[in-house]
């Protein structure tokens, strides 16, 4: 009975994969893709990239878009701070971000750590000066849990709301990867299905789903964060849905249920 339903659980997650890879477009939407060229992708710490937006960054690099990554710390939680800017500058090329368009901060309030609480004000300022000097149309970051619940990935989320809400470009367009619960997060291909249910359910034009057409890319992306590939990362990239498809949700500003939790802390700008 027990190899009857392991049997059946590997040959489900194994139909999934086939599905996920082989499909002749990885876009799936109630709506047109974006409506810019010029993207920019907000992220936390090096590593962010590979682990939870590569699909999301295979579909946009392929696909003639104009692609910029902000990275807001060096994550030198640990010390490694300069090793791991040349990982993810490594790990960008793979993934086919050219080397220029990766801006790397090493700000003094906004250092990685589980306790470092970043100031939105600050998040929404540096973040308005790369959409100026980039020309950005579409802004992509994490949404209000950031898919880990880290402190810094939320913040970074409230950083990009916060832009938003100040902006005066209208014709500028903010997406935030959803996070899921912990069954979905870690069954692999298999939340495929959950997704497209997800996706379907949804007003149109308010959800992009994206599949991996190249898993194996954002594997061997996320090996080039040498500092950080221990075998726990390496289960993650193997099992987590966000190696094989992600879900962007249209961010509106204004949405006050979307408000964050506690307020901000007084550190300078």
């Amino acid at each position: 009975m027990w190899l009857l339903i392991i049997a059946s659980a590997l040959s489900f997650w194994l139909t999934s994969f086939i599905f996920c890879v082989s499909r002749k477009s990885p876009f799936v939407y109630n709506g047109g893709p974006f409506e810019g060229k010029n993207v920019l992708l907000v992220v936390a710490h090096p590593d962010d990239e590979s682990m939870f937006f590569s699909p999301t960054l295979l579909y946009l690099t392929t696909r003639g878009y104009n692609l910029h990554i902000l990275c807001l710390s060096t994550g030198n939680a640990d010390g490694k701070g300069d090793m791991r800017k040349h990982e993810l500058l490594k790990a960008c090329a793979l993934l086919g971000v050219p080397t220029q368009q990766v801006k790397i901060l090493d700000h003094p309030n906004l250092q990685d750590g589980f306790g470092n609480n970043w100031h939105h004000s600050l998040l929404a300022k540096l973040v308005k000066e790369e959409v100026a000097s980039c020309g950005i149309n579409v802004v992509i970051t994490f949404d209000s849990y950031g898919v880990s619940g880290h402190c810094n990935h939320r913040d970074v989320h409230y950083g990009v709301r916060k832009f938003m809400l100040e902006s005066s470009h209208g014709d500028i367009e903010a997406w935030e990867l959803v996070s899921t619960n912990i069954l979905r997060k870690y069954i692999g291909p298999v939340d495929i299905w959950t997704s497209i249910l997800y996706a379907s359910s949804n007003p149109a034009r308010s959800i992009r789903w994206l599949t991996n057409e190249d898993p194996r890319k954002s594997y061997v992306s996320m090996s080039l964060h040498a500092s950080q590939w221990v075998w726990f990362r390496k289960l993650f990239m193997a099992f987590s849905s966000y190696t094989y498809m992600n879900t962007l949700r249209r961010i509106h500003p204004m949405d006050p249920s979307c408000e964050p939790p506690l307020p901000e802390t007084s550190k300078e700008l």
